[in-house]
């Protein structure tokens, strides 16, 4: 279920001082035009460039609660799930304003946009984001509602073998563009796997993030009888993986891999 967020009245004399301990809540929070508000964010909020001179007050071994209180933001940006939730109980049992932004829809990006856009002085910034965001998603929507179904493998971890099942959020994008992931029905978001199950399952398209072709690619390639016939795309992990506008960049991708693979068929 998303998590309904409530949006109090913005009445700020002086410039809101927001924090974000999230990369994606940090690129969501320019979009809505709250950049000249940023004054920290969490480690690998690298997008857009400005973010990248950010304080770092958070990563993935947790929170800077410490430094984040000498800050004194008047908004907080965090993600349930991402952060460990005991800092941020502390956070708020002091009276620093949170807002949990922890997208399960792709809709629910253009929805945040124009949420944090409530507190921005750039209102139109982020209606102008959301509206660009609704409507290319609307468009692929449309775009790929009866498009044939390809069956495809998602490489996340090479050692050990680990893929995302339907539950995780880059399944979205694939089944966006009419990927059917082989691995759908894993009661695990990012199972651990084996060859011998990716083989049976025969994949006509496999996807991985980065620049270079896991160790486990070639095993697969002369495993796989109808390899000739198989396609393996390199996908941008930012894109992929990030609940951003960005993220339709990468079912652009996606989509034109898919295209090819009914096109050879």
């Amino acid at each position: 279920m998303v998590l309904a967020l409530t949006w109090p009245p913005v009445t700020h004399a002086a410039p809101l001082r927001v924090i974000s301990l999230a990369p994606h809540a940090t690129e969501l929070a320019y979009a809505a035009g709250l950049g000249p508000n940023m004054i920290a964010a969490s480690a690998y909020s690298d997008y857009p460039k400005p973010a990248q001179s950010l304080e770092r007050v958070a990563n993935y071994r947790g929170v800077k609660l410490e430094r984040i209180i000498a800050l004194q933001p008047d908004l907080i940006l965090a993600w349930r799930g991402g952060n460990p939730p005991k800092p941020l109980e502390t956070l708020a049992e002091l009276g620093f304003h949170i807002r949990y932004l922890n997208p399960e829809k792709l809709s629910d990006i253009g929805r945040f946009i124009r949420e944090l856009g409530r507190y921005s002085d750039n209102k139109a910034m982020a209606t102008r984001n959301a509206d660009a965001f609704d409507n290319k998603l609307m468009q692929l929507k449309q775009q790929y509602r009866s498009a044939a179904p390809v069956p495809y493998f998602y490489l996340l971890s090479d050692s050990p073998l680990m893929t995302a099942s339907d539950r995780a959020w880059p399944s979205q994008l694939f089944h966006l563009c009419g990927g059917e992931n082989i691995f759908a029905d894993s009661p695990a978001a990012y199972p651990q796997v084996n060859m011998e199950q990716v083989i049976t399952r025969a994949p006509k398209v496999m996807f991985h993030t980065g620049d270079t072709q896991p160790r486990s690619w070639q095993s697969l390639v002369e495993l796989l009888p109808d390899y000739a016939h198989t396609f393996t795309w390199s996908l941008n992990p930012d894109w992929l993986t990030r609940a951003t506008p960005r993220a339709l960049n990468a079912a652009e991708q996606i989509c034109t891999a898919l295209d090819k693979v009914r096109h050879a068929q």
